[in-house]
C-alpha cells in the first residue's frame, strides 16, 4: 500500500522539492503526495515547480490545495493584480505552456479530505466542521472552474467580511471563505480574522489566538496546513503544521499521513523576511 505524504509550501523551490521526493522514494517508490498549496512564487523556479507537481497529479500520484500565492499568480496572469517586487512568476507568465498550466492550477481544490485528515492551505473558522469546510470549499471551486471565474478573481481581494456568517451571500461569502482557507492565522473565539499579525504564536493581538487553538467544531479531524512559516513544524494528535520556511532558508517538510514519519530537506535562503 502506497504511503501518502503531506508536503508544505514549495514557493518555487523546485530543486529542493526534487531532492525531497528523491529522499522519500528511496524507501517509498510509489509514494503519494498531498501539497499544502503555495506551489509558486518567491523561490527561483516557479515554472519547474508547477510543471513537476502537475505531472505528478496527472500521473495520479499527487494533488494540491490552492494557496494565496497560487491565486495571486492567476490574478497577475489575467491582469487583475499587479506583480509585487518579491514575485518570481515571470518564467510561468512567459512559458509556452502558460495557459495549460494556469488552467490546471485553477482546477485544483481548496480543501482535501482523506482518512480523517483535512488539508487546507491556511485555516478554518472555529465553527466550521470538516464536512462544512469541504462544502464551502466546493462553492469556491465551482466558481473558479466555471465560466465566470475571472469575476471571482476580481472580487476576491479585501479583508471584509472578516467574520463568518452562514447567511453571507455572493462575493462577500466567497471572499470570506477564500480568506479563511488561504490567509488565516489569528482568529477570535467568535470567528473574526486578523490579517495584520504574521509572526509566531506569541504575537497574537489582544483578543485573538491561533485559529487552531480555539475550541473548534472540527476537533475530531486532523487538520493539516501550511502558510505560517514562523510556526515551523507542529505535530499534535489532531494538527499538523507543515510550513517550515523553505524559501526563507529553513526546511522543506513532508509528513506521512499513516505514521507521522517526518522527512526534511535543508533549503538555501531565497528571500529575506520583510
Amino acid at each position: 500500500m502506497a504511503i501518502t505524504y503531506f508536503i508544505g509550501d514549495i514557493q518555487g523551490c523546485a530543486d529542493q522539492l526534487q531532492s525531497l521526493l528523491k529522499k522519500i522514494e528511496q524507501t517509498e517508490p510509489d509514494a503519494q503526495y498531498l501539497f499544502a498549496g503555495d506551489l509558486v512564487n518567491r523561490g527561483p523556479k516557479s515554472l519547474a515547480s508547477l510543471r513537476l507537481i502537475r505531472d505528478l497529479q496527472i500521473a495520479g500520484r499527487a494533488e494540491s490545495v490552492l494557496g494565496n500565492h497560487d491565486l495571486h499568480l492567476l490574478a497577475v496572469a489575467n491582469g487583475i493584480r499587479k506583480a509585487s517586487r518579491s514575485d518570481t512568476l515571470d518564467d510561468i507568465l512567459q512559458a509556452p505552456d502558460r495557459e495549460e498550466l494556469l488552467d490546471w492550477l485553477r482546477h485544483r481544490p481548496m480543501a482535501i479530505s482523506q482518512h480523517q485528515h483535512l488539508l487546507i492551505h491556511a485555516g478554518i473558522f472555529p465553527q466550521w466542521s470538516a464536512k462544512q469546510t469541504m462544502k464551502l470549499a466546493h462553492e469556491v471551486e465551482t466558481q473558479l472552474r466555471g465560466k465566470h471565474w475571472l469575476d471571482l478573481l476580481r472580487n476576491m481581494y479585501g479583508n471584509t467580511p472578516a467574520q463568518w456568517q452562514d447567511d453571507l451571500e455572493g462575493y462577500d461569502r466567497l471572499r470570506c471563505i477564500i480568506n479563511a482557507l488561504t490567509r488565516m492565522r489569528f482568529c477570535s473565539a467568535d470567528g473574526v480574522m486578523d490579517f495584520d499579525s504574521k509572526d509566531g504564536l506569541e504575537s497574537a493581538p489582544q483578543g485573538f489566538a491561533p485559529w487552531f487553538d480555539l475550541s473548534r467544531a472540527s476537533e475530531k479531524t486532523t487538520l493539516v496546513f501550511g502558510h505560517w512559516s514562523t510556526l515551523g513544524l507542529i505535530l499534535r494528535d489532531n494538527l499538523i503544521s507543515l510550513d517550515t520556511g523553505c524559501v526563507w532558508g529553513g526546511k522543506l517538510t513532508a509528513v506521512a499521513l499513516e505514521d507521522r514519519q517526518v522527512v526534511q530537506i535543508d533549503c538555501p535562503q531565497q528571500q529575506k523576511p520583510g
